[in-house]
Order: structure tokens, then C-alpha cells, then sequence
């Protein structure tokens, strides 16, 4: 049904590795999970703060918990999925959590609710993200590389599309209520979508071959994820994936200060670069078929630490929205580009290697803090800004260090 939806003349406008109904799906269903998380973040300190009277230091707490609950999932339930060779299951599973534990907050909103779904739940759920592309890498197994790359960009570009459409019209629909909690109804709707888009729509698969060839027990996953030519190249990519952390904490904190704007102008520049982030994330997807994965992560690498520069330079509104198309190009590359260079660190397991998704998540989120934390104590938000862009420029080199002693 959902095929014939998007059969010509609307697939026309598609390259023809969108015209796989598993990948065709699967971009709806990462747009149904993005929307589930749109919904709610910029609202869940809020919820949780100032509606249920969580404390700031239990909210952090919760907030880094769930994190990493999130990454020993993601982990153990991708070498699953890899032992069973198949995916879908995993993915109703998930999807499931997900319904529940937005549900939950909105029907039986109490701090032991929250707390619950946030460190249980959600957390679960979250691990949909690395299964789809899990999923989708399965499906892409016989494509060229640049087709594979074409594929996670417009799987990626879909999530961004979600933060462009949804937060905006969340804000807009609860604006004159009293409280936010319909949003986790809305996002909680979303994981019932998602759920059944895959249930419905997802073509099934057979256990393959490849997969029941090798069997990892949980602990051996973990110990691939850690061993040494993995973990300092996730490292690396970390350090580069943490300047978008660092500018997310820091350029509201420069508009609103060193720049002279207002709360609106946050709204609206973090609009523009997320729409931006749609177009030059399939760009980047297209860059990819002439020049290798690290070859274009150290372009847009270098051109989101001169942006982060000239972030920190700014000091009128006009000089952050002049930004926005060079913040838009290099974000674009951070956010698509990583998610086929780790898959490719353990190629032989999609579940396994879509894991380190979730696990560069955590440790660039980890290292943006510990960079913010440092930035804010020796300078000010814009010097934050400059020692982000040193980050990033580390990260790249040795990046750049390890795949040059691998050839």
C-alpha cells in the first residue's frame, strides 16, 4: 500500500535507492521517531521541573542516567537483532516502550511517572534510532558505498526535518495552555505511528546466513565496541560530534548576550539551520560519491570550527544570522556523515556497528559538557565558543592520525 503511495510520478523526484520500499518506510519511520522527540525535549525540563517539582541536581541525574541506559541498550538489544537476523522484532518492541512511556507521563503525570519513563522506558525507545539504521544498512548491503552514504543522509535528513516542523507547531498548539504535558501525547501518538508503520508497512525478512554465522555473547559486544581501533576512532568523531553540543548550549547564551538579541531571535536561527540542515544533508549525501566518508567529515569538520570562530567573534544579531548558512553546511556534515564511518567500524554486524550511534550520542554529549564546564570557568560564552572549535580541530587530527596508520 504505502509503495503504491509513493510510486510514480512522486518517486520520480527520488534517486532510485529510495525506491526500496524497507528504505522507503524506514524514512518514514525515523520522521515518526524524530517527531516523538521533537515534541517533547525543548519541553521536558519544564515538565519535569517546573510542573512535577523535580530538583535541578535530580534532573540532571536523570538526564545522564537515561543517557547511558540508552547507550548499554542500544548495544546489547543491536547484537540481538544481529544474533536473530532480523530487526522488525526488536523494532515493535522498542516501539512499544516508547507508546508507554510517553503515555504514561501524560495520563499519570507524577514525578515517580517521569522518572520512570525517563530512566526506563525512553531509554529503550531511544534505541530505535540505531535499529532502524541497522535496518536500513541491511537493506542497502548489495549498494555501492556512495549509495549507502546517499541513504543514512536522507534517512538523517528526516529526523532533521522533524526538529524544523514540529517544535514550532508543539509551542503553537499548547501556547495558550497551562501545561506542556500534551505534548507527550502528541510524541506518544507519534510512537503508535512509528509502530505501525513498521508492523504494517515494513517488508518482512528472513534470518540471513551472515548473521547466525557469528554469534557475540553481550559481554564480547561490549568488548568489540571498546577494543582499541574502535574506541579511539569513536573517540575522535566524538570530539568532532561535540562542537554541535557546544553550540547548542552556548549560542542562545551569545545571542541573548555578547551579540545584543532577544529569545526570538534563538527561535528563529536554530529554524533557519535545521531547514538548512535538510537541504545540504542530502548535498552532502551526493559529496560522498566523489570523495571518501573522512575525506568530507574533515571538510565539514573544518567548516563548523569556522563557524564556532566567527561565533565567538559575534557581537551583533546580524553577524549570528549571516552564520547560519556556513552553521547549516558543517552541521549538516556532523550530523549525516559519522553515521556511515561507524557503521563501517563493524560493517559485519549492522546491529553492533548502528550501536556506536547511540554511543557517540552519549560521548560527545559527555565531552561538550566537560568543554562547556571548562570554557565557562576560565572565560566567557564566546571564548566557550573558540575552545569548541579547538576540540573539533583535535578530534579531526587524530581522526585523521588513526585512518592514515590504518592504510
Amino acid at each position: 500500500m504505502i509503495c503504491q503511495i509513493l510510486d510514480p510520478p512522486m518517486t520520480r523526484l527520488l534517486p532510485d535507492v529510495f525506491r526500496n520500499p524497507t528504505i522507503r518506510v524506514s524514512m518514514l519511520a525515523i520522521f515518526a521517531f524524530g517527531f516523538a522527540g521533537a515534541a517533547t525535549s525543548p519541553y521536558q525540563s519544564v515538565v519535569g521541573i517546573r510542573e512535577l517539582g523535580l530538583s535541578n541536581g535530580l534532573y540532571s541525574t536523570l538526564i545522564f542516567c537515561a543517557a547511558a541506559v540508552n547507550v548499554v541498550v542500544s548495544i546489547l538489544l543491536g547484537n540481538l537483532a544481529d544474533r536473530l537476523g532480523k530487526y522488525r522484532p526488536m523494532m515493535l518492541t522498542v516501539a512499544i516502550f516508547g507508546i508507554v512511556g510517553y503515555g504514561a507521563v501524560f495520563a499519570v503525570p507524577a514525578q515517580a511517572t517521569f522518572i520512570l519513563s525517563a530512566l526506563f522506558f525512553l531509554p529503550v525507545y531511544g534505541s530505535l534510532n540505531s535499529l532502524l539504521f541497522a535496518n536500513v544498512r541491511v537493506a542497502t548491503g548489495g549498494m555501492e558505498r556512495n549509495e549507502v552514504a546517499t541513504v543514512n543522509s536522507g534517512v538523517r535528513a528526516m529526523i532533521s526535518l522533524s526538529w524544523v516542523l514540529v517544535p514550532g507547531i508543539t509551542g503553537a498548539l499548547l501556547a495558550n495552555s497551562a501545561s506542556m504535558l500534551p505534548a507527550y501525547l502528541f510524541a506518544g501518538l507519534a510512537c503508535a505511528a512509528c509502530f505501525g508503520l513498521i508492523a504494517v508497512f515494513l517488508p518482512h525478512q528472513d534470518g540471513t546466513d551472515k548473521a547466525a554465522a557469528r554469534h557475540l555473547s553481550y559481554l564480547a559486544a561490549l568488548g568489540e565496541v571498546i577494543s582499541p581501533p574502535v574506541f579511539v576512532r569513536l573517540i575522535a568523531v566524538a570530539l568532532i560530534s561535540s562542537t554541535l553540543h557546544v553550540n547548542g548550549a552556548i549560542l542562545p547564551l551569545i545571542v541573548t548576550g555578547a551579540a545584543h538579541g532577544t529569545v526570538a531571535d534563538i527561535g528563529i536561527l536554530v529554524g533557519i539551520v535545521a531547514l538548512l540542515e535538510v537541504v545540504f544533508i542530502i548535498v552532502w549525501g551526493r559529496a560522498q560519491r566523489i570523495m571518501t566518508h573522512v575525506r568530507a567529515l574533515a571538510v565539514g569538520t573544518v567548516i563548523y570550527v569556522a563557524y564556532l570562530v566567527l561565533l565567538g567573534l559575534a557581537s551583533a544579531p546580524w553577524h549570528v544570522y549571516a552564520l547560519t548558512l556556513i552553521s547549516g553546511i558543517g552541521a549538516a556534515a556532523l550530523i549525516s556523515i559519522p553515521i556511515t564511518y561507524l557503521q563501517d567500524l563493524i560493517a559485519e554486524r549492522p546491529g553492533l556497528g548502528s550501536a556506536l550511534i547511540s554511543v557517540n550520542i552519549f560521548l560527545s554529549a559527555g565531552l561538550s559538557a566537560l568543554l562547556f564546564a571548562i570554557g565557562t570557568a576560565i572565560s566567557s560564552y564566546s571564548g566557550t565558543a573558540l575552545i569548541g572549535a579547538v576540540a573539533g580541530l583535535l578530534g579531526l587530527a587524530l581522526l585523521l592520525f588513526f585512518e592514515k596508520g590504518k592504510r
